[in-house]
């Protein structure tokens, strides 16, 4: 297993890479599992107005850091998608966090 906070930091070709190695690693062998992460997703359903700004600030500081951004729960499902997912699940947790559950 490997954890690591990468996504938020990458553009979608960087993050699509390392997905598309997830689904690979999780569907070997015709056995199913699922990829888990845990990031930012502006615009979930419970946020309140203190989160929203932070989370525009941190897609600020990607932007001038990084090429990475804080994403959207569209902008997650289409790397989700170019990755070769077929499904994903995403509950709000952990402050600002979102649990993000991706299936092949």
């Amino acid at each position: 297993m490997r954890i690591q906070w990468i996504l938020h930091a990458w553009s979608e070709e960087e993050c699509v890479k390392p997905l598309k190695q997830c689904k690979e690693a999780i569907t070997i062998n015709d056995k199913k599992g699922k990829v888990i992460i845990i990031e930012l997703v502006v615009g979930n359903q419970k946020e309140i107005e203190k989160s929203t700004e932070t989370q525009l600030f941190f897609d600020m500081v990607m932007m001038v850091l990084v090429k990475g951004k804080e994403r959207t729960e569209t902008e997650w499902a289409k790397l989700f998608l170019d990755a070769g997912f077929s499904d994903y699940k995403i509950t709000p947790v952990l402050g600002l966090r979102a649990l993000i559950e991706v299936y092949p």
